[in-house]
């Protein structure tokens, strides 16, 4: 087994480091974001410092300019309960990683008929879901509490505790 010894003044060190903080990697993170962590890496203080300045100037103006967008975590949770139904694509983990729905609990704003005869139920969130299968017994009056769970194959049920539950799509 060979062993090397590398020997490094701290001029290269801190080039390389200044280097490394202008490069990001290739992860899911922003550039702006990247640049300003790697900024970390360099050792002299005072270019480190020069680092971040410069870096959190960029992402100000990416901020500013829209080319760079911060939500924080309960408005991403916010939006994806509001998107929940809906077949719409993941967005690069817009709504955080892990965090995807899998039910939603609502009150039965109003019902209806769709026109196959089914139940067209709204929720006091706004959301409008729409009977796919032909099960008959529910007891959808306003007010009533609902769960409304992710099912396999892109399907959705939604049911009154104590009750059977009924296939549905999200419509509105």
């Amino acid at each position: 087994m060979k062993k090397w010894i590398v020997l490094v003044t701290a001029s290269s060190l801190v080039a390389a480091s200044a280097t490394d903080a202008r490069r990001p990697a290739q992860t899911g993170t922003p550039a702006e974001v990247q640049q300003l962590m790697a900024c970390r890496k360099i050792v002299a203080a005072d270019q480190r410092l020069a680092c971040y300045d410069r870096e959190t100037a960029a992402m100000d103006k990416a901020i500013a300019s829209n080319d760079l967008v911060l939500i924080d975590k309960e408005k991403a949770r916010e939006a994806g309960r509001s998107l929940f139904g809906f077949s719409i694509p993941n967005f690069g983990g817009l709504f955080g990683s892990g965090g995807e729905v899998s039910q939603i609990d609502g009150t039965i704003k109003s019902a209806g008929r769709n026109q196959d005869g089914g139940w067209m139920i709204t929720l006091q969130d706004g959301s409008v879901w729409s009977q796919t299968d032909d099960w008959p017994g529910l007891d959808a009056r306003p007010g009533k509490k609902v769960v409304v769970k992710r099912g396999i194959l892109g399907s959705f049920w939604l049911s009154i505790p104590g009750q059977n539950g009924i296939k549905v799509k999200r419509v509105g």
